[in-house]
């Protein structure tokens, strides 16, 4: 019985193909039919373009950005396409070592990809197939927590206590594991410096945190949300949010996030701010 990644017969555009420079004006103009689900990849590509050498990642096509776009860097992002282009994408994934760390992006798109690596890359670590993609177009609905700010370079270390637990808690391993810490670390001192990661502090302790992980010219969206055990079930998660919400809003770009649909008390919270659903993302975690 033949796999059902062996390559069929190659016509005219079967295979994915990468894209490059000259690609990308196109390819912005695709993502902004979609700008909040294709943040992440938009954002990327906005700040280092289409590298042929693939140092910040790959993107593929088969027919055309306008039919087909997959992400492979970090993470896989399908980001368009249909079950042959997908079929495709997963071919050209399984030619060389895995290097994503999880397979994400709409629903539609991430699972039917996964089923055709799974017998490859799989099992997978976590399949988190039903995350709300929630977005805020303008002043959140309850009133912003003031203390709320940026965090300054010197205090990386207290905020990276909160961001390691925070990880932990969220994707179940521990972000130090391998190296030390030294690559997450970077990370987070890369989201610092950038003026993307904010926090409550009090008595030198992280009480609230997030980022704005990814940020295009239309779409903020923010992750790591956090708030200190201690601190939970006082509404310092929601007035948090609406903190960061509010400045990407005012910005001029819509906030963004995604969340677990078994998170109740996240979404309760992110409601009240203001965020309502608009599609719905799979994350894939691979080890």
């Amino acid at each position: 019985m033949r796999s059902v990644l062996e390559p069929t017969r190659r016509g005219k555009s079967s295979g994915a193909q990468q894209l490059v420079n000259r690609d990308l004006p196109q390819v912005l103009r695709v993502l902004d039919t979609d700008p909040v689900a294709s943040c992440m990849v938009a954002a990327r590509l906005q700040e280092y373009g289409l590298d042929t050498h693939g140092a910040y990642g790959e993107l593929w096509s088969r027919g055309g950005p306008g039919t087909s776009l997959c992400f492979s860097g970090a993470n896989l992002v399908p980001l368009r396409g249909g079950r042959a282009d997908l079929r495709a994408f997963a071919e050209r994934a399984i030619r060389s070592p895995r290097a994503c760390s999880s397979v994400v992006g709409r629903r539609e798109l991430a699972l039917p990809l996964w089923e055709l690596l799974a017998d490859h890359w799989g099992p997978a670590r976590d399949l988190r197939a039903d995350q709300p993609l929630l977005a805020l177009d303008k002043t959140a609905g309850v009133e912003p927590d003031l203390r709320v700010r940026r965090v300054r370079p010197e205090e990386l270390d207290r905020y990276l206590v909160a961001a390691v637990a925070m990880f932990t808690e969220e994707i179940g391993v521990d972000p130090r594991a391998g190296d030390g810490g030294r690559g997450y670390r970077r990370r987070v001192a890369g989201l610092i410096e950038s003026g993307r990661a904010w926090a409550r502090f009090e008595d030198g302790e992280v009480v609230f945190k997030a980022e704005v992980g990814s940020l295009s010219r239309r779409t903020g969206q923010i992750q790591g949300v956090w708030v200190h055990p201690e601190h939970r079930g006082l509404g310092v998660g929601t007035a948090g949010t609406a903190t960061v919400a509010n400045i990407v809003v005012a910005s001029g770009r819509t906030a963004s996030l995604y969340v677990n649909c078994y998170n109740e008390v996240a979404r309760r919270a992110y409601a009240k701010v203001g965020f309502r659903q608009i599609a719905t993302f799979a994350t894939v975690l691979l080890d």
